[in-house]
């Protein structure tokens, strides 16, 4: 099932399970199934990531073009707060936020387009990300807005001192600070 977010290019799946007395079975990613949804969107590297300590925040995180990235984000074990900023000059959501909740037992995934910073919060200890993305990573492209910028207020649900971070990612600059490139 498909859900648009608020920012309809923004958008949440959650594939059906199949349950019986074995267990159960779940397509996760059917690109013929997606094809409308992903838009011609082609998925070219997977990437994982733990998170042993609940309150940790990656994020916010994108990258410049021409290596600009499709996310479609999952979580294989624990929850996240899954956030994407829209950071694409001109929109009329530019500077908004939308977020879920993404959870091994809710099995719902998060499809961020390019032109979007994205980061997650762990709600839970020892979480396990999963996401696809549409172009290979490129540190020479890497970028990122602050995570706390009061202009664009993502409600993260934690006290800021609350919340873990690498040193890299509360150096981001305020999206006004941004040099636009989407």
């Amino acid at each position: 099932m498909i859900e648009r977010q608020p920012i309809p290019e923004v958008w949440t799946y959650t594939p059906r399970r199949f349950e019986d007395e074995r267990g159960w079975f779940s397509e996760t990613f059917n690109s013929a199934s997606l094809a409308e949804a992903l838009g011609g969107v082609t998925f070219v590297q997977d990437n994982q990531a733990l998170t042993h300590v609940k309150g940790t925040l990656r994020g916010m995180h994108f990258q410049k073009p021409p290596k600009a990235q499709d996310k479609f984000v999952r979580v294989l074990k624990g929850a996240v707060l899954d956030v994407a900023v829209d950071i694409r000059r001109g929109s009329p959501t530019f500077g908004k936020w939308v977020a879920a909740e993404l959870s091994a037992e809710n099995r719902k995934q998060i499809f961020v387009p390019k032109g979007f910073a994205h980061g997650y919060l762990t709600l839970e200890p020892d979480t396990e990300v999963f996401y696809k993305v549409s172009d290979y990573y490129s540190r020479e492209h890497e970028g990122g807005i602050s995570w706390n910028d009061p202009a664009i207020g993502v409600d993260w649900g934690l006290a800021p001192g609350d919340i873990l971070m690498a040193d890299r990612d509360r150096l981001f600059p305020v999206l006004a600070e941004l040099e636009l490139v989407f």
